[in-house]
């Protein structure tokens, strides 16, 4: 009785903890309306091809409250192995706003940068980039960027 006692509170604490972690992920991921990130790109299409590809709503995947559009099969395969690795930085939002400001910009998905395993986006206009900006002062703006989505997203 006392182990059927303890596994139904860990059960519920679980499932009360995963559901918080779903509507935190919601709230501050930069989302389109149904809850779909990256406006519909393809987040392996970054890291295989080196180049932003618009994804499929066939091959949605959800992943904690937040949908995910693949190019192909094999793409939402490789994700669903690690999508850690593969969702954006700083929740979807603009790396250079997020380190500057500490705001949550939008971006344009086809402006974006790679480093060290992680993919960052960034906002872009006919009038501003925010990506040399990002690039010309990353070593002072990444401290401040991760230090404000720690803040955002607890």
């Amino acid at each position: 009785m006392k182990y059927l006692l303890t596994l139904s509170a860990v059960l519920i604490f679980s499932l009360s903890n995963t559901q918080g972690q779903i509507a935190a992920r919601q709230n501050n991921f930069n989302l389109e309306k149904g809850m779909v990130a990256l406006q519909g790109y393809d987040p392996v299409g970054y890291f295989t091809q080196n180049k932003a590809v618009k994804g499929k709503k066939e091959f949605a995947l959800n992943v904690l409250g937040i949908y995910y559009w693949f190019a192909s099969d094999a793409n939402r395969k490789t994700f669903m192995k690690d999508y850690k690795k593969y969702e954006p930085q700083y929740g979807g939002w603009c790396a250079y706003a997020m380190g500057k400001t500490g705001e949550k910009v939008d971006i344009d998905p086809e402006t974006f940068k790679i480093k060290d395993g992680k993919l960052y986006l960034f906002y872009h206009s006919l009038t501003n980039n925010t990506l040399p900006k990002w690039n010309a002062d990353e070593a002072t703006l990444k401290p401040k960027a991760d230090k404000s989505w720690s803040t955002i997203f607890k």
